[in-house]
């Protein structure tokens, strides 16, 4: 960005254009809330321009780099597994526990 700070209304206008470009990405996302069968709960963002999915889970924010899927997606990472199939079905794997199925809230 080529910004013209000599005068105070350039720079209020580079400032301005900067400041625009977090809230357009923060209005591209979304968020959900889950539940798991085995009592774990986590939020996870999704961003339009991220392939990575954003967690929040176990009091620590992970970032889950997108991998490879035969159906559906799966995001995998620091000892962290989640996918969620083309027919809405959430699992979770985290801290050497099995497998375990979550559900939105």
């Amino acid at each position: 960005m080529n910004c013209r700070r000599n005068t105070i209304f350039g720079a209020a206008l580079c400032v301005a254009a900067i400041v625009a470009v977090p809230s357009a990405a923060f209005a591209q996302s979304t968020f959900r809330n889950y539940r798991c069968a085995d009592g774990a709960q986590f939020m996870v963002g999704f961003f339009q321009y991220d392939k990575r999915a954003h967690l929040q889970l176990d009091g620590k924010a992970i970032t889950l780099p997108k991998r490879v899927a035969l159906s559906g997606s799966r995001y995998q990472g620091k000892g962290v597994t989640l996918r969620i199939t083309k027919a809405g079905v959430t699992t979770l794997k985290h801290a050497k526990r099995p497998v375990t199925t979550c559900e939105q809230t």
